[in-house]
């Protein structure tokens, strides 16, 4: 059996909890369908983020799309968050079922 798939890219962004209303808001205005977004733990250059109290939460903010609105997308955090918060973010090519979703 051969399952007919289409490509996508996945965008994952890990950032500081604390901006999470505003990152989904600015997602939804660049016309992202849809998300997930997980608790996230972690060490990284800043140190490590263990979710102990609020104020060091992270989370990791995950997104399926055509690869231009995901390299819009990454631009757009990359010129608006990454100078004032921890964020990393990165492209991967998966490929999915339904792309009428996407």
């Amino acid at each position: 059996m051969t399952l007919a798939t289409e490509k996508r890219a996945l965008l994952t962004v890990i950032t500081e909890a604390a901006i999470e209303q505003t990152l989904l808001r600015d997602l939804e205005r660049l016309g992202v369908r849809g998300y997930t977004v997980s608790d996230a733990r972690g060490r990284g250059s800043r140190g490590v983020r263990n979710a102990a109290w609020a104020e060091a939460a992270n989370i990791r903010i995950e997104v399926i799309c055509p690869r231009p609105q995901a390299e819009s997308v990454l631009d757009h955090i990359q010129k608006r968050y990454y100078a004032d918060y921890a964020m990393v973010a990165f492209l991967a090519e998966v490929e999915i079922l339904r792309p009428h979703k996407f």
